[in-house]
């Protein structure tokens, strides 16, 4: 399969993630939330993943696909300046890039088989939409990678300004208990836009088949409905 610039789409990663609206900002923010990287049928050959469980964490070099058609910006609005402070679109992480390429380190939990995928990864705080076409898989380095004196700018470092959720156990006992910790972990995150504190507005996550309603005032998120989503 071939994707933008040519490259070679080579996997699909697969998860709960049902639309943009409360992905995490940046990969490993959420590492209760796992997804499966599942190889196009091009690529489940003998060997691929030879090596790979020696690497605790993996990069993943992915498409936005959901952006494909909205062209590109020299300055953008970054959320966490509040939506009106622009930056350069080098200076950024915005979807909205001359070529549509994101990056994303996550943690390996290991190989795993099924009928209908062969063999996959199943990986733990990815930031990727259900879906997602993926370029490359590469394993991650610490000795090179990481740098320890490297500084940030403007971006906020993950868990700072972390929500306090309230979820009534009788709505919270509508959610599978298997993917409770994780959607308390992506609502703590804070899924609104940075310039939003409109405390009466109810807002809508879609996550693992259902609609989550909820409203935030201050540091504190109150789930308000849970609903199944339509088919």
């Amino acid at each position: 399969m071939s994707g933008a610039a040519g490259l070679n789409i080579v996997a699909h990663i697969h998860n709960d993630y049902r639309e943009k609206f409360g992905i995490p900002r940046q990969s490993g923010l959420v590492a209760e939330v796992t997804s499966a990287v599942v190889l196009c049928p091009a690529y489940r050959q003998e060997g691929v993943f030879r090596g790979i469980e020696g690497f605790s964490h993996l990069w993943l070099l992915w498409q936005f696909s959901e952006n494909l058609a909205g062209g590109w910006s020299p300055t953008v609005r970054p959320p966490r300046l509040g939506g009106n402070r622009r930056v350069g679109v080098f200076a950024s992480r915005s979807p909205f890039r001359p070529s549509p390429i994101g990056l994303s380190a996550v943690r390996l939990l290991g190989l795993r088989h099924s009928p209908e995928w062969g063999e996959y990864l199943l990986v733990a705080g990815a930031d990727l939409l259900d879906g997602t076409p993926i370029y490359d898989i590469k394993p991650y380095v610490p000795y090179a990678d990481a740098i320890v004196d490297a500084t940030g700018g403007f971006a906020v470092p993950g868990g700072v300004g972390r929500l306090n959720v309230e979820f009534a156990p009788g709505l919270l006992s509508q959610i599978p208990a298997e993917k409770r910790a994780a959607l308390l972990a992506v609502l703590a995150e804070d899924p609104r836009p940075a310039y939003q504190e409109d405390a009466e507005r109810v807002y809508g996550l879609k996550f693992a088949g259902y609609n989550v309603r909820f409203r935030v005032a201050g540091d504190q998120l109150t789930v308000c409905a849970v609903e199944p989503e339509k088919a």
